[in-house]
This record gives C-alpha cells, sequence and structure tokens, in this order.
C-alpha cells in the first residue's frame, strides 16, 4: 500500500515551526495586531514549501522540467564549466509563489555535484547567473550523453539544498533539492535534443515536457 506523506518538504519545517511558535507567544500574550501578521508569515512559509506529487511522462525520450517557473532564456552556447562542449542552455527562473522542489529532468547517473558559494543578486539576470551561489549537478545518461541541472540562489535565498550525491542513479521526475526563498535553475542539454518549448513559456517541475532526447 502506499504510503501517505505531508505535502511539504522537511526542510521548511524549522521555518515553520519558528513562525508558528511566535505567533501563539504573542496571541497568548494578547499582542495580538503582532500575532495576526505573523499567522500569515506562518501560511505564507508553509505555502512557500509546499511540495505536491507529479507524475512524470513515460516517454522514455523526454526530457522534462526541473523546476516550476517561467522559462527566461533559450539559447546556444559552448558550457566550459559543466558539460564542456556545445549545448543548448535553458533557464527557468522561480518566483516566491512556485515551488521551489528541483526534480531531475533524464534518467541518469550522477558523475559529479559540485557547490559554489557566492552572492545574492536578482536570479533573473545574467550576474546572478555568473555570480550567484550555485550547485550543479552533472548527469550522465544511459547512452553516454551528459547533461548539467544548476541551482542558482536569487536575492533572498541563503541556502540551496541538493540531496542528489555522486554515483546515484536517479529516474527522471525524482526530487533532487530545492532553492529557500527565490532562485532559477539553469538546464544544459545536448544539441541533440529537440526542444519543445519557448521563452516566456511557464513549467512545472517534473511534467511539463522540455523536449525529446533521441
Amino acid at each position: 500500500m502506499k504510503q501517505s506523506r505531508i505535502p511539504v518538504a522537511s526542510e521548511g519545517y524549522p521555518f515553520v515551526a519558528f513562525a508558528a511558535l511566535a505567533t501563539l507567544v504573542t496571541a497568548l500574550t494578547g499582542y495580538l495586531f503582532v500575532a495576526l501578521p505573523l499567522l500569515a508569515l506562518t501560511a505564507f512559509i508553509l505555502y512557500f514549501f509546499r511540495d505536491p506529487e507529479r507524475v512524470a511522462c513515460d516517454d522514455e525520450d523526454a526530457l522534462v522540467s526541473p523546476a516550476d517557473g517561467k522559462v527566461i532564456l533559450i539559447e546556444k552556447v559552448f558550457d566550459e564549466n559543466h558539460v564542456k562542449e556545445h549545448v543548448y542552455k535553458v533557464c527557468i527562473f522561480m518566483n516566491i509563489f512556485n515551488v521551489h522542489v528541483n526534480r531531475i529532468p533524464f534518467p541518469g547517473k550522477v558523475i559529479k555535484v559540485v557547490y559554489r558559494p557566492g552572492s545574492f543578486y536578482a536570479a533573473n539576470t545574467e550576474r546572478g547567473s555568473l555570480e550567484n551561489e550555485s550547485c550543479s549537478v552533472l548527469l550522465e545518461t544511459e547512452s553516454g550523453r551528459k547533461m548539467a541541472v544548476v541551482q542558482i540562489a536569487g536575492l533572498i535565498a541563503r541556502r540551496i539544498v541538493c540531496w542528489a550525491e555522486r554515483g546515484d542513479v536517479l529516474a527522471k521526475g525524482e526530487r533532487f533539492g530545492l532553492i529557500r526563498f527565490g532562485s532559477r535553475v539553469d538546464l544544459y542539454l545536448p544539441l541533440q535534443t529537440q526542444l519543445e518549448i519557448t521563452k516566456g513559456q511557464k513549467v512545472r517541475a517534473g511534467e511539463t515536457i522540455l523536449g525529446y532526447l533521441p
């Protein structure tokens, strides 16, 4: 029998607990004018860390989105940091109202995980892409193709969480991390990928098909 689960990322529990406790204390001491905004803050934090179930496409060649959000960039580049070849770079920006749990776009083996501390510029800018805190996961597919998924912290984000480790074999749509309070995910895909998305399109992690990798 399938086990039920709380649809909230465990990384959010401390934030929710702290806000809820502050709300309770201020309410019990009679400071209702403070308790009401704290209650709204608690509800927002709970909403931010939501982690709904998603069902990935059964098509073996389909690539799914690693994040909820909006596609802000699609371009061909030479990726000298991760895959080290010409690739399609796809950037997905997540605002504070999006689900922030990230998912694997295509089945593969993790061959490298690289964390880089950095600054906290707006995630939808080029400077943010280059200088912000980030964590990259390099995947190798069964056919030997490589792709990278890069989590980039945003303006008010203060920690990237990545559960993937070198040697892990991950399934399409499997959760691999999250970014707290605003962020962006960049994908570096093989040029053989047949992209099915456009700039400005809204996508859902684990469900929206970004393209096909035959």
